[in-house]
């Protein structure tokens, strides 16, 4: 599939947030003073210390295609019990609002998120996780060019802005690992706000991994929010993973979004009529793959596959509305 020309535009690191947030007519982002924090050291962590409370989170690895690159791929059954629980919600909501209030929602609402962004780092250098404002702003920036459907895609009713940058200097937390004690103690201690607060933990990861996401809950957890590789921000080092869209991918999975290979060829997928289904992830920028029988090819541009940064350039409309629907049900005060 023919990439557009615009991805080229949305790309540019340190594009000016005002000059986004005018054209997307949203306000301007404002950047509070980065705090730091030096956090007490806590135990050392070895690979197998796992947290027992896991449940609905979502890895991005580099290369795709290997299961054994994401530690929490959902299984049929957990996606049952999340899709019912989503069900009953939404008619729980339905009976109080009526369903054509409901509709009208979720067709006309406009949500800016809020986001706190925690900068995990061994030390004040760069080598040791200490990225500039500069990326973090330019992550901002692309996540409202991904949601506003400015990069080609459906555009979502969500847009973006920086509340504030907290640095924590902790070599324990050191790269984050998924699913550790040391995650959870992390997260404790710093998350902020309410669930319709995106907290966002930037640092070298464990495993390969570009990132990771929890779903929405019906009740606040203090695992709540996404973890990404700060190299995948705009500018980084991660070679085809540095133009911010593990950010989009990993917020999309917070909003509720499925992988498109969700439940491979098989079933309801992502539970997203207009994406394609996908037997597996897709790797680099591969043209006409088509892993399933069913019409369409494999939605590789899609944000919530595993193709390069380079490749990802949209959401569909039926992805956004379940995240509208999610959000509404989930995360609305």
């Amino acid at each position: 599939m023919g990439l557009r020309p615009v991805l080229l535009n949305r790309r540019v690191a340190g594009m000016a947030s005002t000059s986004l947030a005018l054209a997307l007519g949203v306000a301007t982002i404002g950047l509070l003073p980065a705090a730091t924090t030096t956090a007490a050291p806590s135990a050392a962590v070895t690979a197998d210390e796992v947290c027992d409370d896991q449940t609905g989170t979502l890895a991005r690895a580099k290369g795709g295609g290997a299961a054994t690159h994401d530690p929490n791929q959902l299984t049929i059954a957990q996606v049952h019990q999340r899709e019912a629980e989503f069900a009953d919600i939404l008619q729980e909501r339905a009976k109080r609002v009526g369903q054509r209030m409901l509709n009208t929602q979720a067709a006309v609402a406009t949500v800016t998120i809020p986001v706190v962004v925690h900068v995990i780092r061994r030390d004040t250098t760069r080598a040791g996780g200490n990225i500039p404002d500069s990326m973090i702003q330019s992550q901002i920036s692309v996540l409202n060019q991904s949601f506003s459907g400015a990069t080609g895609g459906a555009a979502t009713a969500f847009a973006f802005q920086l509340q504030s940058i907290n640095r924590v200097t902790n070599s324990s937390w050191y790269p984050i690992r998924q699913g550790s004690t040391a995650e959870r103690q992390m997260k404790t201690q710093l998350r902020q706000g309410t669930k319709s607060t995106l907290n966002v933990y930037l640092g070298a990861l464990s495993n390969g991994l570009l990132g990771w996401a929890t779903f929405p809950q019906r009740s606040l957890n203090v695992m709540d929010g996404v973890v990404v590789l700060s190299e995948s921000l705009p500018g980084g080092t991660a070679t085809n993973y540095n133009q911010g869209d593990t950010g989009t991918h990993e917020v999309g999975h917070w909003l509720n979004l499925y992988h498109t290979f969700q439940g491979g060829c098989s079933g309801s997928g992502d539970q997203v009529a207009d994406t394609p289904a996908e037997a597996s992830p897709a790797s680099g920028c591969p043209t006409g793959r088509d892993t399933c029988s069913s019409s369409g090819l494999d939605p590789i541009t899609n944000f919530m596959d595993y193709s390069y940064d380079s490749c990802m350039y949209q959401f569909t409309s039926g992805q956004a509305t379940r995240m509208i629907n999610a959000w509404n049900a989930y995360r609305a005060a």
